[in-house]
C-alpha cells in the first residue's frame, strides 16, 4: 500500500527529475517539453523505502525513470544520488536512481518473475483514505506467487539506454528509453498509461 500525503515537497520530484535527466548519456529527447505521462509504485515490504517510477516524455521520445525515496542516505549510492528533496510531512528525503538500490531491484525481480503487483496508492480526502486511480498500469509474464531464485544484487551499470543489474544467476535488464514497437522475450514486464493502450516494454531478465 502506498500513501500519498499532502504535502508540499521542495524541489518537487518532476524538479529533481527535470534536473537530472538530461545529464544521462541516453537521454536525447527535448529537456524543454518534459512531461509526466503517469506514474507506478512499489511497496517495501519493510516499509522504509519509497518506490516509484515515473513514466516522462520529452519531444518524440519517452523514458522511464525509476526513483527510491529514502529517510537517510544509502551507504555506497552516491553515484545514484538523484537529489534531495524536504517533505513536509516525512522531512528530508534522499532521492536515489532506483537501479543503484537493492529494494528496488528486489520489487523488480518480484514484478518480472512472480507478477508481484503495483502498489495501490491512497490519500486521506476529509477523514477518509480513498483510493487513487493508477496514472499507469503495469503488466507481467511471471508466474503469480513463484518462488523467487536467490538473488544477490549487484552494481548496475548503463549502456546504450539498458541498465543492467547483475542478480546471481540471472540478470535484470531495464530499459530507460522506452520504444512502443519493442518486443522481448519472456519474462518481461510492460506498463501503459494514458493516450499508451498497448503495452512497452520496460523490464525482463535474462541467464546471467
Amino acid at each position: 500500500m502506498g500513501i500519498v500525503y499532502a504535502a508540499q515537497l521542495k524541489p518537487s520530484k518532476m524538479e529533481l527529475v527535470a534536473d537530472w535527466l538530461p545529464k544521462q548519456a541516453w537521454f536525447e529527447g527535448d529537456a524543454s517539453s518534459l512531461v509526466r505521462l503517469g506514474s507506478f509504485r512499489f511497496d517495501d515490504p519493510a516499509g522504509e523505502v519509497g518506490i516509484e517510477t515515473h513514466i516522462v516524455g520529452a519531444g518524440d521520445e519517452v523514458y522511464q525513470v525509476p526513483l527510491t525515496y529514502r529517510g537517510t542516505p544509502l551507504a555506497g549510492a552516491e553515484a545514484f544520488l538523484v537529489g534531495t528533496m524536504e517533505h513536509s510531512v516525512l522531512g528530508s528525503r534522499w532521492v536515489y536512481d532506483a537501479a543503484g538500490d537493492p529494494v528496488y531491484a528486489g520489487e523488480l525481480a518480484a514484478a518480472l518473475l512472480a507478477a508481484k503487483p503495483q502498489a495501490v496508492e491512497y490519500k486521506e480526502v476529509d477523514g477518509e483514505m480513498v483510493v487513487l486511480p493508477h496514472t499507469a498500469e503495469l503488466s507481467s509474464t511471471g508466474m503469480p506467487d513463484a518462488d523467487l531464485p536467490d538473488l544477490r544484487f549487484g552494481a548496475a551499470v548503463t549502456s546504450g539506454g539498458v541498465t543492467t543489474v547483475p542478480a546471481g544467476p540471472l540478470t535484470l535488464e531495464l530499459q530507460r528509453v522506452l520504444d512502443a514497437d519493442a518486443t522481448a522475450a519472456v519474462p518481461f514486464l510492460a506498463v501503459t498509461w494514458a493516450g499508451q493502450d498497448v503495452p512497452v516494454v520496460i523490464a525482463t531478465t535474462v541467464p546471467a
